[in-house]
């Protein structure tokens, strides 16, 4: 609504302006254009604009006592009334009656004016309703409300199916006085009662407190159970409430024995007998550039001659956090078509070796690093797993493949022509590999196209060199050169050092040298 300021203004600019609605738009910001056009009219009309607009009534006086005297003779019901003549609203018709008969007190009867009761007076309505032995009518006729408005209140506070276990007691019917035994039989259920559920509130706030407490000591991110708590991290729970509730009650909740909590209170407090193997393991652990799991680690303390259990190992790592990240990649793929007639499978899967230098599997690997790209082909051989060669370069081309190739046919001992098993990559068929392999007499093997499994082998050696060297590393600010010595310095050491439990727990080259076969 716009003042009588706002509209007088409005139409003496479009006067001044010589009757252009947009310049006092534009001016103004209001009003619309057919509204600015009704103020002028009415402007002229009336020579001048009306201060405050007065809605006229809608019904007359006569109309209005109408109504008040029929709601007045009719049983003080506005239903009635309103149907009776067609209006008004029943707010309306309250308004008036309050107008016209100020003396009217309102009440609640059907049909009659709301009566606002407080939250107290409503219960003592239904306390009376269930207890006392009055009819619901006479209740209803006590606190001027309706029958309806009762029940109502009762299931509120009571709960829906309350009602219908409430007696529907009839006038000529006599009470029947309950006896003192009964009386205090429904006391002593009462008391029974709110025992239980006093016990039952306790314990679970008990309940809330160690869950909060669980996950405030011991931290695990998924989230805790009681279930799931082992005795030392129900124990570590129960000393950090100790203060606050009693023993035997934080053993009943979390379901622990006297026993158990006393011997792991003992197990605490003792010195830890693995002290000085778990400073081994996590020597170990370092020493390995955190790629060794706990199979590896307890074949590296057996080495040196330390005595202990395997599931010890792995419990110690896992109290101590020691893990091996692993995130898998997207493999690099050289194959680049048919160049050359493709040659049979002479492996077939068959990945054992009784001899050095019998079965020779190859591939080429990539490395994705923020400085670039790196690719390592080396030659696996398939009696203990030994890389034979390896080039590392930043272009898989011919040279990558050939060098390897001519370094470790250098490694072959007269009368020795194993045979080399790759995938069908470009690099394994161009002109110079094959005329490598038929001038040294090597046997050349393919696997089926597209098929990993032919040359799993050496798929698997190359998932565990990125599981244990390259994933789970930031290389943000290693040069490729740098890159090249770390992946170089990674194979020396899985050749020389890099315990395999196959082999007994020793690497390729000490093996080897256990047969006597190098030096």
């Amino acid at each position: 609504m716009y003042s009588y300021d706002d509209r007088i203004r409005a139409v003496r600019l479009y006067i001044q302006y010589d009757k252009s609605a947009a310049a006092v738009i534009q001016e103004l910001g209001y009003p619309e254009r057919k509204t600015l056009r009704y103020w002028y009219k009415e402007y002229l009309r009336d020579n001048g604009l009306k201060k405050k607009f007065v809605r006229s009534p809608k019904y007359n006086g006569a109309q209005k006592e109408a109504a008040v005297k029929h709601y007045m003779e009719h049983g003080k019901c506005a239903s009635r009334t309103i149907r009776a003549l067609g209006y008004p609203s029943r707010a309306l018709l309250k308004q008036w009656v309050t107008e016209l008969c100020p003396e009217e007190k309102p009440h609640c009867s059907a049909g009659g004016s709301l009566v606002h009761l407080t939250k107290e007076q409503k219960e003592a309505a239904v306390m009376e309703l269930c207890t006392k032995d009055e009819n619901v009518q006479e209740i209803a006729s006590r606190y001027q409300v309706s029958r309806c408005s009762i029940y109502q209140w009762a299931r509120e506070l009571l709960g829906e199916g309350s009602v219908s276990s409430v007696p529907k007691r009839n006038k000529t019917e006599e009470p029947k006085p309950a006896t003192i035994e009964e009386l205090q039989s429904q006391v002593n259920d009462l008391t029974k009662q709110a025992r239980e559920l006093k016990d039952e509130v306790f314990r679970l706030r008990v309940e809330r407190d160690i869950l909060e407490k669980a996950a405030e000591v011991i931290k695990k991110e998924e989230g805790v159970s009681l279930g799931s708590l082992t005795n030392r991290e129900k124990t570590d729970v129960i000393d950090a409430l100790r203060n606050r509730y009693r023993l035997k009650t934080l053993l009943s909740v979390l379901q622990m024995s006297k026993s158990s909590y006393f011997y792991q209170e003992a197990a605490m407090t003792a010195p830890d007998k693995y002290a000085d193997v778990r400073e081994k393991i996590r020597q170990a652990f370092d020493e390995s550039s955190n790629r060794y799991g706990y199979r590896r680690i307890h074949a590296a303390l057996r080495n040196e001659s330390v005595t202990v259990s395997e599931k010890v190992v792995r419990r110690l790592m896992k109290q101590d956090r020691l893990t091996v990240t692993s995130v898998r990649k997207r493999k690099y793929n050289s194959y680049k078509g048919e160049i050359t007639p493709a040659v049979p499978n002479e492996i077939k899967r068959d990945f054992h070796a009784d001899a050095p230098n019998q079965k020779w599997l190859t591939d080429i690997t990539e490395f994705s690093i923020p400085a670039g790209k790196v690719y390592l082909s080396p030659i696996i051989d398939c009696f203990d797993g030994l890389p034979v060669a390896w080039t590392i370069g930043t272009s898989p081309n011919a040279d990558l493949v050939n060098q390897m190739l001519d370094a470790a046919i250098e490694a072959l001992k007269p009368g020795e022509y194993p045979i080399v098993h790759s995938d069908r990559g470009c690099h394994y068929r161009w002109p110079g590999w094959i005329s490598r392999m038929k001038d040294a007499g090597l046997i050349r093997s393919m696997s089926k196209k597209g098929c990993s499994p032919d040359n799993s082998a050496c798929e698997g050696f190359f998932g565990r060199l990125k599981n244990e060297m390259f994933y789970g590393r930031s290389w943000q600010d290693v040069s490729i050169d740098e890159f090249i010595k770390i992946l170089d310095d990674y194979m020396h050491w899985y050749a020389e050092e890099r315990i395999k439990i196959s082999l007994g727990g020793i690497s390729p080259i000490q093996y080897r040298r256990q047969l006597g076969l190098t030096a």
